[in-house]
């Protein structure tokens, strides 16, 4: 497989900017940052090593403080479970933010209808401002998808949740779509919207040596072209349509394969292998798992495009961090980013149906090699301008 153009070899007026400069500590309280929780938390992480050691951000989460992932980081992480129960409750959080909120200037809260949101809000909603990122939990989607847990999520919205929002100084969509959307999911809707995008670092490392330990680690993949699914394995992720539709394509490239990367949140892998063997190309669908550091990277770099036929994805980190490697991306119109990778063309858009995503896997497979150099570095060209994590770091600092 031809190598993969790295970001040292990128237009240098395309380079990301510098490190803002940041004047206000802020506090950020998320339920989890567990890495298999994908986007919001790998947000999170990401936000804090881009504003550096000395930016004064601190992270709250309701994580049992022997849990690996919480030690180790460049930033102080404050676990203060374990919680207990889906709900998350934990008598330590809100003792916490009382003992030590006067040490910031402002905080930011992640998530709705779980403890860290409502109990954040009850203690600081007098003393301090605060923003929140719903993080695309207002979709209608939902809504629709599940419409009894949507009864039981508008009764507690009357009750509690909606204050959080009301009375927040920022809510922060991390797109238009999202923004407008989340106004027709829940009554009453009154609250301060802001659009700030949850973006990511651009990747570091060798590219090479990066796509070599992808490679070494599944060597049956070191020969082949493939086409890349990496995210959680979840029903509204569009898994199954992925399969649909390379079992359509499969025929005709006999040398391309598909991977699906990702944590098994729910329990549906073994229905999609099932899948895969009904359609006869169990053999071309490889599952590695959830994938991380240079493996995650070098699976970029190696793959020819990364598909994402999501039914409902209010940002899309995985998607962005494809447009960082260079990687063209083949994704839904449920993905909220679409029409900013369509006006810079970085990539395909097309419905969330095995239809669609089988005409952008065609789409792709017949541009020229000239027509998917250029999509590569238009994608690169969309993620410095648009998403890269410096930009949100410095909206937030704004907003207080």
């Amino acid at each position: 497989m031809a190598r993969q153009p790295s970001l040292s070899h990128a237009d240098p007026s395309a380079l990301p900017h510098l490190r803002p400069q940041l004047d206000k500590r802020l506090l950020h309280v998320t339920r989890s940052i567990a890495p298999a929780l994908g986007g919001p938390a790998e947000g999170i992480r990401n936000l804090a090593h881009a504003c550096g050691e000395n930016s004064g951000m601190e992270l709250v989460s309701l994580d049992d403080p022997s849990a690996e992932y919480v030690h180790g980081e460049s930033f102080p992480i404050h676990a203060l479970g374990p919680a207990k129960g889906h709900y998350g409750y934990t008598p330590r959080l809100e003792p916490w933010l009382k003992a030590n909120l006067a040490r910031f200037d402002g905080v930011v809260i992640h998530g709705l209808w779980q403890y860290q949101s409502y109990r954040t809000y009850r203690a600081i909603r007098e003393r301090a401002a605060y923003a929140i990122f719903p993080h695309g939990m207002l979709d209608p989607y939902f809504k629709r998808a599940f419409p009894l847990k949507h009864f039981k999520k508008q009764v507690y919205w009357l009750a509690r949740e909606y204050r959080v929002l009301r009375d927040a100084r920022a809510v922060c969509f991390t797109t238009p779509i999202e923004r407008d959307c989340a106004a027709a999911t829940m009554w009453p809707h009154r609250w301060t919207p802001a659009v700030v995008s949850f973006g990511t670092t651009a990747p570091s490392g060798e590219p090479d040596r990066q796509r070599a330990a992808f490679l070494d680690r599944f060597p049956d993949l070191a020969e082949r072209r493939f086409f890349l699914f990496l995210s959680r394995i979840h029903i509204k992720k569009g898994c199954d349509l992925a399969i649909q539709a390379f079992a359509r394509i499969a025929p005709s490239q006999p040398d391309l394969d598909l991977v699906i990367a990702g944590p098994d949140e729910t329990g549906l892998q073994p229905a999609l292998q099932a899948q895969a063997a009904a359609l006869n190309i169990d053999g071309r669908v490889h599952w590695t798992g959830m994938l991380q550091g240079d493996e995650k990277w070098g699976a970029f770099y190696a793959a020819e495009a990364f598909v994402l036929p999501s039914h409902q994805e209010n940002f899309g980190v995985a998607a962005v961090e494809s447009l960082a490697a260079q990687l063209p991306i083949l994704i839904s119109n449920q993905v909220n980013i679409w029409p900013d990778v369509l006006a810079d063309q970085a990539g395909i858009i097309d419905d969330d149906t095995a239809e669609g995503t089988w005409r952008s896997m065609t789409a792709f497979l017949k541009m020229s090699a000239e027509e998917r150099l250029q999509m590569k570095a238009n994608g690169l060209r969309c993620f410095n301008s648009r998403y890269e994590i410096t930009r949100t770091a410095k909206a937030l600092n704004d907003l207080f």
